[in-house]
């Protein structure tokens, strides 16, 4: 029943309520990552800072906040958000990827902690800053890690991160300006299945990390594998939790004073959260395969498109398990957008309950890059939010209108 139902609300009963397509967040899920998380590093000083990039609903934030999730942003309206759900400087991170240095100006003015992530950046912040501003260096430790090749950051050819052979270098520039360097950062990409890529990166920071006097944070960032099926491999938490601990606390001793680790989690926290939920406009009979096709396409849910990635999907409407039949589900973008990827990444089928028109198709894990990448593509509406918490279905974000779509046009003559 409970794959049918969030906290005993039934998600046909949230269909019929809101409307499709419409994504559904779990908070108890949420609570229960978080700690699963800090459970895995409880013998060390642990920030858990949320990389709220894969859901940046006000709400979501509020409840990480609450739970005492501090909070990792890469954009200056993400910074907005953050202080909007109740965040204050010193709780957000600023981790941004080659952006103009006013966007860093403004986030020192704002008290965020700051990754530096090239040379550049590095030595204009010590030439406007010089030690008055602490700052963390985030570093590309040159290891292979992740699930797809769009979502490993640590490897040589990455556009993330300042090299590990340029430590002269970087050691130069903090040195000219008398830099304080108050943590280094890394982060090895997402989907990260065991403990060796995090090791190895770890081994490579913790290095480096001697040459720094200043020293507060180890920020070894996310990627922790997530089920995305039954029987899935995941992030063997406590194997990484032990593991790194380890490494971390001897660090710490050899360095001489006691550190906080610090790690970036986004989809881990909230990706098995999220259930899509959709409506079936027909089901589509071709001499070769049998379409689902939904009121939604890769404009509201893109990673299977955009990754080839895995999502759970099942006739919410229908748990009769008597007659299934292959269907390929599909969207209503003029494109193809195929939502039904095999676990190899290629457009597949599902074996599902019974599908017939008007029925309510699930999709799982859409609680992390799905709204936060969602467009209006063909000119459809973004759909609308809701939170369960506390047994009750909360509305957080209304459905678009098409008002919403033209709010910004100019109307000029032609």
């Amino acid at each position: 029943m409970s794959y049918y139902s969030i906290q005993n609300i039934k998600l046909t009963d949230l269909a019929n309520q809101f409307g499709t397509p419409l994504y559904v967040y779990d908070a108890d899920k949420i609570i229960e990552k978080i700690s699963i998380l800090r459970d895995s590093f409880k013998n060390v000083n642990l920030k858990i800072k949320y990389a709220c990039k894969a859901n940046t609903n006000l709400a979501i934030l509020k409840l990480m906040r609450k739970h005492g999730v501090e909070i990792d942003v890469v954009s200056p309206e993400e910074l907005r958000l953050a202080m909007m759900a109740g965040y204050e400087g010193s709780q957000i991170t600023f981790t941004p990827s080659g952006v103009s240095f006013d966007e860093i100006e403004l986030a020192a003015e704002l008290g965020t902690r700051i990754n530096l992530d090239n040379l550049d950046v590095l030595e204009k912040f010590g030439q406007r800053f010089g030690n008055t501003k602490g700052a963390l260096i985030r570093l590309k430790p040159h290891v292979f890690g992740g699930g797809n090749e769009k979502i490993m950051t640590a490897h040589p050819e990455s556009k993330f991160g300042i090299s590990i052979h340029q430590k002269a270098e970087i050691l130069a520039i903090v040195e000219k300006y008398d830099m304080k360097i108050i943590g280094l950062h890394q982060h090895t990409g997402s989907d990260v299945k065991n403990a060796d890529a995090f090791t190895q990166a770890a081994s490579a920071i913790l290095e480096m990390a001697f040459s720094f006097k200043d020293l507060e944070i180890i920020d070894l960032g996310g990627g922790f594998k997530v089920a995305y099926k039954d029987g899935d491999i995941v992030t063997d938490m406590e194997e990484v939790g032990e593991v790194l601990s380890n490494a971390f606390l001897d660090f710490a001793k050899k360095y001489g004073r006691e550190l906080q680790l610090w790690f970036e989690p986004g989809k881990f926290l909230v990706s098995e959260a999220g259930t899509f939920l959709t409506t079936a406009n027909t089901v589509k009979r071709d001499p070769i395969k049998t379409f689902v096709c939904v009121n939604s396409g890769l404009n509201h849910l893109g990673r299977p498109m955009m990754y080839g990635s895995y999502h759970d999907i099942f006739n919410a409407s229908n748990e009769d398990e008597s007659v299934q039949e292959e269907y390929r589900v599909v969207g209503y973008i003029c494109e193809t957008d195929t939502f039904s990827w095999t676990p190899e990444g290629k457009q597949g089928e599902r074996l599902m309950n019974k599908v017939s028109s008007g029925d309510i198709i699930a999709m799982k894990n859409a609680g992390a890059y799905c709204f936060s990448m969602a467009s209006q593509y063909n000119s459809r509406l973004l759909p609308a939010e809701v939170l369960v918490i506390n047994g009750e279905a909360k509305l957080i974000r209304r459905r678009e209108t098409f008002d919403d779509i033209v709010r910004n046009l100019v109307s000029v003559e032609i």
